[in-house]
């Protein structure tokens, strides 16, 4: 598996291409802008996307889903319960003051336990509510991709519409840190990192070793 970390749009998100290296196939995770420098690296290293991914629904994950899309007709995936829930006008409306473009229809809702697949790679959904009601984590070892759920030493914010830090930090325990500690943890935003592993979360982030 490759991994290629792009910091993109004026929010800083960490988007991924994940691809396989045998039959050049890719998952582009949540492409938050800067999607020409996307598609670039793609066409770079002939690389066919197979999904586009959204580890959650906030306008700053899933703002260049649809020119991605455009270009390459790859479907757009993201857990059943955010994609109910930032289709409802109230959740349109609030999210609107970003000023982002709205992600096109998705073509395939996943839940829990789902699994996503381009050429060789697997990528196992992990339901991790709390950052949002459909927030999920992408893991294939050694490699978990946490998008808003969990930081390098911090963890997604909760006072949006559908956070709740109780629900967060309950699914960063309960499903996270049982992962093994030399799992690779590749965040949504680099605020305090652009990588860390499970086991120097445990050790160091104060949210979830108790310290907070």
């Amino acid at each position: 598996m490759q991994i290629k970390q792009i910091t993109v749009g004026f929010m800083s998100v960490c988007c991924y291409i994940v691809s396989c290296e045998e039959k050049r196939k890719a998952l582009i995770i949540d492409p938050g802008g800067d999607e020409k420098d996307i598609l670039s690296y793609c066409q770079q290293e002939k690389l066919t996307v197979e999904g586009i991914v959204n580890t959650h629904g906030h306008p700053d994950h899933v703002c260049g889903n649809g020119m991605i899309k455009a270009s390459t007709k790859a479907p757009i995936i993201m857990h059943e319960k955010d994609d109910s829930f930032f289709s409802q006008p109230e959740a349109e409306q609030y999210f609107a003051m970003l000023g982002l473009p709205a992600s096109p229809p998705v073509d395939r809702t996943v839940k829990h336990g789902d699994v996503i697949t381009a050429g060789n790679i697997t990528l196992e959904v992990i339901h991790t509510p709390g950052h949002t009601p459909g927030g999920i984590c992408l893991y294939s070892a050694p490699h978990l991709f946490t998008g808003d759920t969990l930081f390098v030493g911090g963890v997604g914010r909760t006072d949006f519409p559908g956070g709740d830090m109780h629900l967060l930090l309950d699914s960063i325990k309960d499903k996270l840190l049982v992962l093994p500690d030399e799992t690779n943890v590749w965040p949504g935003h680099g605020y305090g990192g652009a990588k860390s592993t499970i086991g120097a979360e445990k050790a160091s982030n104060p949210y979830v070793n108790g310290e907070f």
